[in-house]
């Protein structure tokens, strides 16, 4: 006997188990690899450029007269990430519905002078002559509304991870942040364009194509406000 219950709530583990991995109870990720079309861009080839002779200016990476902007492999541009979002939507739904039926019997008439066959006739005009009615109604009425207003701010130094073909450049970047146990993590990646990064070397968040910004927190704050992986298989199989 004990043997039957333990093999049945080792089977009953065991489908839980797989309904839970199979139900989304893992954290949302982000990833951060390069798209597509990244890979697929080669490399723009690096060029050696030697300074003309007499020339006080200089020529190269490092001419005299520049602004200091991120321009190769390994160099560092300030992303200023500043991401304001607003949405508002609602909607409302009214239906009605009303349906009448009449349906009447028909009656046998005689006109003959026979009394038995006008009273027989009577008696199936009176029990054909029976009407039918039916109504029915419906109604339905749903409204439904939601706003989110989220912002995030804040300034991160990112790498150029490859410099492709056409000019732009790929840039990825993360900061971590431990205070007190706790730690913060920010991340970021994209193509930007050489153009748009400012003589400060600087380039907001906006300006970057294929943009992931990542930013979570882990430590003890963020296990308690988390349910535990007991409570999100249960909810995942409880079909009410």
């Amino acid at each position: 006997m004990k043997k039957n219950i333990l093999i049945l709530l080792t089977s009953i583990y065991v489908i839980l188990f797989f309904l839970g991995c199979t139900a989304n109870l893992t954290n949302p990720e982000i990833d951060f690899e390069p798209p597509a079309y990244v890979e697929q861009m080669p490399s723009r080839e690096d060029k050696k450029d030697f300074a003309s002779v007499g020339s006080i200016f200089g020529q190269g990476e490092n001419p005299l007269f520049t602004d200091h902007k991120a321009m190769h492999v390994n160099d560092v541009v300030t992303v200023i990430i500043s991401e304001n979002t607003k949405s508002s939507n609602s909607g409302s739904k009214q239906l009605s519905e009303d349906d009448t039926m009449g349906l009447g019997g028909g009656a046998f008439a005689y006109g003959g002078t026979n009394s038995a066959i006008s009273s027989a006739s009577k008696k199936l005009s009176d029990i054909a002559n029976m009407g039918f009615e039916a109504s029915s109604s419906s109604a339905y009425a749903g409204q439904g509304s939601a706003s989110r207003d989220a912002s995030f701010n804040t300034t991160i130094s990112a790498r150029i991870v490859k410099v492709l073909e056409n000019g732009n450049y790929f840039i990825s970047g993360k900061r971590e942040i431990l205070v007190d146990d706790q730690k913060q993590i920010i991340q970021i990646g994209g193509v930007i364009r050489p153009y748009d990064i400012d003589q400060y070397n600087r380039i907001n968040s906006s300006q970057i194509s294929e943009a992931k910004i990542l930013y979570k927190t882990e430590g003890d704050v963020d296990r308690a406000t988390k349910q535990g992986w007991g409570t999100k298989i249960i909810q995942a199989v409880w079909p009410f």
